[in-house]
């Protein structure tokens, strides 16, 4: 038996070899990030800003497909069914990952199974937000004319992030709106300026410059403290619904049975573009996003931990699965 260790040795080195020099060499052609929001979102933005940081180190181009629609479901299954080469990878949030699985009773992918995860990208934080138009001045008077009127005003949401912030501000805060759907926050965002619905709990990237530009009204931010961007924006538990507390996160996964070298190497541009300071000067301190990054096996965990606090959320709010 002593006689055939260095055979099977010898075996084993050649097995590893091809994945070994396929992660030496990786990437030598374009990488393809699948975003499931539409272009300008949030997870857009930090999808593009990472993307030109891992162009600048391999000098590899990094092509965004934006696969909006359908809570996300379009993305995640285009990544799953890729090849696990490290090429297509899923730039994403809670929504496909952590609160999708409890929203619907059966999904088009599995968010553990069918994934290799990469590593986390960031945290934010969202932004309670009104036609300038509308009678409220604050998140009190708000509150105040939901109560008086149960059902007649309309909450829009592009995201789980944004739905749900508006579910627990009901929850909490004793009152009933009306909840529209969207393909994106951007979307959502279109018709509160049209006037088409009446209130919206959205990513500080996407709501904030409206309110700079003096067409939204900033109600409120989500965060457990004022964003630094708004100072002069309470939180809405300062605001009068204490205890409430809401944000989301991004992250990176490629296909299942990626090459763990592979995994590795991805995870490395990831992180290293994530802290560069081309990247928090394009979206981190633009959109108030703390950098917030991690390795395969501390995202799988952090996965694991936000799905059951989504689980909780989603069942105090009383909604049921679709």
């Amino acid at each position: 038996m002593k006689s055939l260790k260095p055979t099977l040795l010898a075996a084993a080195a050649l097995a590893l070899a091809p994945l070994l020099g396929q992660a030496q060499a990786f990437p030598d052609k374009a990488i393809t990030f699948v975003v499931p929001f539409a272009a300008g979102t949030a997870t857009d933005q930090i999808a593009r800003a990472l993307g030109n940081g891992i162009t600048a180190e391999t000098r590899q181009p990094v092509v965004i497909d934006n696969k909006a629609g359908a809570s996300g479901f379009i993305a995640s299954q285009q990544v799953a069914k890729a090849p696990a080469d490290g090429y297509t990878v899923l730039i994403t949030t809670n929504t496909t990952h952590a609160a999708n699985e409890h929203l619907f009773k059966k999904l088009p992918y599995d968010p553990v199974k069918d994934y290799a995860p990469v590593a986390a990208l960031g945290k934010g934080g969202q932004i309670m937000v009104v036609n300038p138009s509308f009678p409220a001045k604050s998140v009190a008077e708000f509150i105040a004319l939901a109560k008086k009127d149960p059902g007649k005003y309309s909450f829009g949401s592009g995201s789980s992030s944004s739905r749900m912030a508006g579910e627990l501000l009901q929850q909490m805060a004793g009152i009933q709106l009306l909840h529209v759907p969207y393909k994106s926050n951007t979307l959502a965002v279109t018709d509160l300026l049209g006037g088409q619905i009446h209130m919206m709990i959205t990513d500080t990237a996407t709501g904030l410059p409206q309110v700079k530009a003096g067409k939204l009204r900033a109600l409120g931010v989500s965060g457990a403290k004022r964003s630094p961007l708004a100072p002069d924006v309470p939180t809405i538990a300062e605001a009068g619904v204490k205890g409430y507390e809401m944000g989301y996160w991004f992250a990176a996964y490629a296909p299942a049975k990626t090459p763990p070298a592979v995994v590795k190497r991805l995870n490395e541009l990831l992180v290293k573009a994530a802290r560069s300071e081309a990247a928090k000067a394009a979206f981190y301190e633009p959109t108030g996003t703390e950098v917030f990054t991690s390795s395969p096996e501390e995202l799988a965990k952090f996965q694991a931990a936000e799905s059951q606090k989504w689980g909780r959320i989603v069942k105090a709010a009383g909604i049921e699965a679709e």
